[in-house]
């Protein structure tokens, strides 16, 4: 028996459990099982100061982080139909929808806000693995469609940070129909000549990143992040084969190029900032100032010395 097991239960909640929700003082890290001031690990975003462990982040918190000031404006979504498929399991999907919107405040797994990034507009888009897993289903696919004619309306960046277990199963065809009209999406915003970034944070599995999540411009990824379309154990069972250290983690990805960079939480808004100048300037070269001026027209009408014409180089 633990000795967590006599504390008396006016004091029980100063250690937090995974999957708890209530207010604690103490969060035992995932990866070096230390325990962390609740106060301390808000202050630094939700990192472990000692191993450096990102764990998950608010939806509004990493909003906040990102935008300057922490000011920005929660985009309206459309709201598609609430149970498509009449579908039920251990309970009515229904009532897991409003399980999960009491549980996290949010509508869906997708919420979209737009603000600015260095005195930049952005348009930000997040996915929230507590609602349902960040499955993808129709909401998520009216939601980006939104979050790009945004992008596109204020001329900005369109930045997604992806969290996601796959389709949502309650949805059936309908989520997996989501994939291609994400696409779209991606599409209409590079069409627009606007950058498309991607983050991937821990997991992003499935249907998204069979989709959306791998179109992006520029990959980046917060350390430690599972990235793939299956997981490893599922792969391990499939192909009865023991797998690499660091399979499908983020670190692991960079050097196989399906990632273009690992940025830790803390460096995440400046690397952003240049990303977006960068991506910006490139798809608009009107901004920029060319290297060199142009040579006279006199300059280039004149005939380059010790050449000889072609007619005369054949007599």
């Amino acid at each position: 028996m633990s000795w967590l097991s006599n504390i008396p239960p006016g004091i029980k909640n100063i250690f937090k459990r995974d999957n708890d929700t209530s207010d604690a003082l103490w969060v035992k890290c995932p990866g070096c099982g230390e325990m962390i001031f609740q106060r301390d690990l808000e202050i630094a975003h939700q990192v472990c100061p000692s191993c450096g462990y990102h764990m998950a982040l608010a939806p509004d918190e990493r909003l906040k982080l990102l935008f300057d000031n922490g000011a920005f404006t929660l985009i309206e979504l459309p709201a598609p139909a609430a149970d498509p498929l009449k579908f039920k399991d251990e309970k009515k999907y229904v009532d897991r929808l409003k399980d999960n919107r009491k549980k996290t405040g949010q509508q869906d797994a997708m919420i979209v806000a737009r603000g600015e990034i260095e005195k930049a507009p952005a348009v930000l888009v997040i996915q929230n693995f507590k609602f349902m897993g960040g499955s993808m289903g129709m909401a998520l696919g009216e939601a980006l469609i939104k979050a790009a004619e945004t992008a596109i309306e204020n001329h900005a960046p369109l930045i997604v940070f992806t969290a996601s277990g796959g389709a949502r199963m309650q949805e059936g065809i309908l989520s997996l129909m989501q994939m291609p009209r994400t696409t779209i999406a991606v599409q209409m915003v590079k069409e627009a000549g606007l950058p498309f970034i991607v983050v991937l944070t821990h997991p992003t599995t499935g249907g998204v990143t069979a989709s959306f999540a791998m179109l992006g411009d520029i990959h980046l990824a917060e350390p430690g992040a599972l990235i793939g379309f299956a997981g490893p154990r599922v792969i391990e069972q499939t192909i009865r084969e023991k797998l690499p250290e660091g399979f499908q983690r983020a670190e692991f990805l960079v050097e196989k190029g399906m990632v273009d960079m690992v940025v830790t939480r803390s460096e995440l808004r400046d690397v952003l900032a240049k990303l977006s100048r960068i991506l910006v300037a490139k798809a608009n070269p009107s901004t920029r100032k060319p290297a060199i001026e142009s040579a006279p027209a006199e300059a280039v009408a004149q005939p380059a010395p010790n050449v000889v014409p072609l007619d005369k180089a054949a007599e």
